[in-house]
């Protein structure tokens, strides 16, 4: 427990303003399932009473979506309250519950393991569904998100820039993005090359351990953290194209305290629609003739409170017409691991957000993070319906490169 956690716990009003974004109260109306509930939890705790399994159950089934905190007038920082809450749940967790976790981060943040993975995923899919309904519901889940076999699309260590040099960046390839979606890595060098960018990419970059941060694995965390210091010297920023990773970056001085690195690397993080909003277009753009429905990652919108630019971006490209999805504000259910913790209730919220999706008429979903795309994709599909999906960065370069996205 750090010393300033009773005066973060003191900070909530109890105004009840949190409660339309929470993604489990929305599913269940349960105050302990709420940000307030939980926060009275942790007061409890910090009074002295013991962390039971019951009261762990109500923080595990946090999304960590952040929503609260972009809604709370008070400004009370639920992000570091459950953190920190997360890392004491760890150290009470029982054999049972530590054993899948354990699986999931000896997979996840590992994008060669997860490659390995990835055929054997999609190869469950031509299983009979009586065989499906015989996995454990975790992999059962894992199948149904794993998007389909890409190509893997090689980077070199170094994209020069065309045209006149305005910046050396560097880019984090990611841990499901390098691994699931090569081709929005691809299309991000590409993009920031186009803008005048030599876009510096490490070969050996590993995991930025926004995973095990976000579920309370702390010194985990510092260890993926402390490598990616080590990848990423000498450029003007490092630009991130997954939500999740771009959040525990910007947090990385908060995780490495006393290390100069790290505090230098901080200021320096960006998401790629906030870094292009920033440096301004100079690449010619053309027509891209679509209607698309943008979907807010929860770690960009609420966690790096990066709303407007991915929007400006969109609407800039000729011909595209954009539109908003309801209820942005609420979770795809997505959440990281959470969808695989939990795939009951995770379902529940991809469902819903495929409906508000649908509900736009948009035929193609444009959105910042690996897992949004996963489980949205899963959720359109258990609605038979179809929809195109692309991030960012691929409606961007198809509009720079003039081809369809």
């Amino acid at each position: 427990m750090t010393g300033d956690r009773p005066e973060l716990i003191n900070d909530c009003v109890h105004c009840g303003f949190c409660l339309p974004t929470c993604p489990t109260y929305v599913l269940w109306g349960e105050e302990m399932d709420s940000p307030r509930g939980r926060i009275q939890l942790m007061l409890q705790e910090s009074q002295g009473e013991p962390l039971t399994q019951t009261m762990a159950g109500h923080f595990d089934a946090c999304l960590g979506c952040m929503a609260c905190v972009a809604a709370c007038p008070s400004g009370v920082r639920y992000d570091t309250l459950i953190t920190e809450t997360r890392a004491m749940v760890e150290q009470v967790r029982p054999p049972s519950g530590r054993a899948l976790r354990a699986a999931v981060f000896a997979l996840f943040p590992y994008h060669r393991r997860l490659r390995v993975a990835k055929a054997p995923l999609v190869g469950y899919r031509w299983l009979g569904t009586p065989l499906k309904r015989r996995l454990p519901a975790p992999l059962r889940t894992l199948v149904d998100l794993a998007p389909p076999l890409r190509r893997a699309v090689p980077l070199p260590p170094l994209v020069h820039a065309l045209g006149p040099r305005r910046a050396r960046v560097g880019m984090l390839t990611g841990c499901v993005q390098h691994a699931f979606f090569p081709s929005v890595n691809a299309a991000t060098a590409r993009v920031l090359a186009a803008e005048g960018c030599d876009v510096v990419i490490p070969p050996a970059q590993g995991c930025c351990g926004a995973l095990s941060l976000h579920s309370g694995r702390r010194d985990e965390a510092a260890r993926f953290a402390a490598a990616i210091l080590d990848a990423f010297t000498g450029v003007d920023a490092l630009v991130v194209n997954a939500a999740g990773c771009g959040s525990a970056l910007k947090e990385i001085a908060e995780l490495l305290p006393g290390d100069p690195r790290a505090a230098a690397l901080a200021p320096k993080v960006r998401d790629l629609s906030e870094f292009l909003a920033e440096l301004g277009p100079v690449a010619p753009r053309h027509p891209v003739p679509v209607t698309a429905a943008y979907h807010d990652a929860c770690h960009l919108a609420h966690a790096q409170g990066v709303h407007a630019q991915p929007r400006a971006l969109l609407r800039a490209v000729p011909g595209l017409d954009l539109r908003e999805i309801p209820d942005p504000e609420i979770c795809c259910g997505s959440a990281g691991i959470w969808n695989i913790l939990n795939p009951g209730p995770a379902a529940e919220l991809g469902d819903r957000k495929a409906r508000d999706v649908l509900s736009t008429g948009a035929s193609l979903l444009v959105t910042a993070n690996p897992g949004c795309l996963m489980q949205i994709a899963a959720a359109v599909q258990r609605a038979g319906a179809t929809i195109r999906l692309a991030h960012t960065a691929e409606v961007l370069d198809a509009s720079i490169r003039g081809v369809r996205p």
